[in-house]
């Protein structure tokens, strides 16, 4: 179904939205492998970084190579929505339950003895996901990140968290600690002999480079003048993709996406030298995915990430300068 975009936009909107049947729509599609009942099955050299236009159940049957490094599931919430022409309907607890089991016994079998897996869920559908995941994984631990968009309901509180499991295939698993800190702003640091003791003193602040926990608030949803924004209704940042890449994945190992939508997990795969493949049910989905492919050719900055340190919300001017700040 095509998405139909009338209205003029501003030079400033960098929006991803364009129709399927445009020339742009049609372009991007023919990039991507179009799943169909005469293709049996799939190696994993002919879906690596590919996008496979298609059902996600059906495409996985077909898939028999055990060759995932590291998967990243983003899976329909438990509720009724639209994604441009595709619905989804929210089940009760129990419908909910038996079609998650269905997505992880059709991906398993992609994945590596020393696999991660990473499940995306808001506060509801996560008391379904993570009981299952446990009868088919290790669980190491349940993120939570500030998702900060919205105006609110008028008679609940405003969701500002969602949650991602992390769950593992065994015991042996990478984990990258020094790939994911986070550079922040201290107070009140600690000094030995009169010198900074883990923490670096600038013009602009005194910065520690700390340790990830399981609870994010320096995450920003994307928005209108974002290159990486599409008019996708659940995107996730790519800022929070690369920080479950670079903790759990090495450069050429292979990502997987069974649920890609707009393609942010190939995406941030690619720039951060990964290979990867995702399935998505939406053609135009799919088409937009292949559009901001060709941009990270060229353009592999992640809002957020600079320097090979994730920083804080609302420090863009600081990252620039800090090299100049730091250097001897």
């Amino acid at each position: 179904m095509g998405i139909k975009n009338c209205k003029m936009k501003s030079k400033l909107n960098k929006t991803i939205d364009f129709d399927i049947e445009s020339k742009d729509g049609k372009k991007y599609l023919k990039n991507c492998i179009i799943d169909n009942e005469n293709i049996r099955e799939y190696s994993k050299n002919e879906i690596k970084n590919k996008t496979i236009n298609g059902d996600s159940f059906s495409a996985l049957k077909k898939i028999k190579d055990k060759f995932v490094d590291l998967m990243i599931v983003d899976p329909p919430y438990n509720l009724s929505k639209d994604y441009h022409g595709f619905k989804f309907g929210g089940k009760d607890d129990l419908s909910y339950e038996l079609y998650t089991k269905s997505w992880i016994e059709a991906v398993l079998p992609l994945l590596k003895e020393d696999a991660s897996i990473y499940v995306c869920c808001d506060w509801k559908s996560s008391l379904i996901i993570g009981t299952v995941l446990s009868k088919y994984f290790n669980i190491q631990n349940r993120i939570t990140w500030q998702r900060e968009k919205g105006r609110g309901a008028k008679s609940n509180w405003k969701n500002g968290m969602e949650d991602i499991w992390f769950a593992t295939v065994s015991n042996k698993y990478t984990f990258n600690l020094d790939k994911v800190k986070v550079r922040r702003k201290v107070i009140a640091p600690y000094r030995k002999e009169g010198m900074p003791k883990d923490w670096i003193e600038t013009e602009e602040g005194n910065f520690r480079d700390t340790c990830p926990s399981n609870f994010w608030d320096d995450i920003s949803i994307p928005y209108w003048s974002m290159p990486e924004n599409t008019a996708h209704p659940t995107q996730k940042p790519e800022k929070l993709i690369a920080k479950l890449i670079l903790a759990s994945s090495n450069e050429n190992d292979f990502i997987f996406d069974p649920f890609l939508g707009s393609g942010t997990t190939s995406v941030v795969a690619k720039k951060l030298n990964r290979n990867y493949c995702g399935i998505e049910q939406n053609p135009t989905y799919c088409a937009w995915t292949e559009s901001r492919l060709e941009k990270a050719n060229k353009d592999k900055t992640i809002q957020g990430f600079f320097d090979n340190i994730f920083w804080e919300r609302n420090t863009l001017a600081i990252q620039s300068k800090f090299k100049k700040f730091v250097s001897p």
